[in-house]
């Protein structure tokens, strides 16, 4: 499933990089720590890997 801003692709981007040991997850804030606890490392490769060109920046 494709991300459906810039705003929560960035997050995934975040808590993936938390799940893979990148960073750390107290550096987590708000909807990145929420992915990083609920979802796999798969469902947020897929939302982080989603092209920023053509989505709105936040999702109403």
């Amino acid at each position: 499933m494709p991300a459906k801003s810039k705003a929560q692709q960035m997050a995934a981007g975040a808590a993936l990089s938390a799940k893979r040991g990148e960073t750390k997850k107290s550096e987590l804030k708000g909807a990145s720590k929420e992915m990083y606890e609920s979802m796999s490392e798969k469902q947020l490769e897929e939302f982080a890997e989603t092209k920023r060109k053509s989505l709105p920046y936040k999702k109403d």
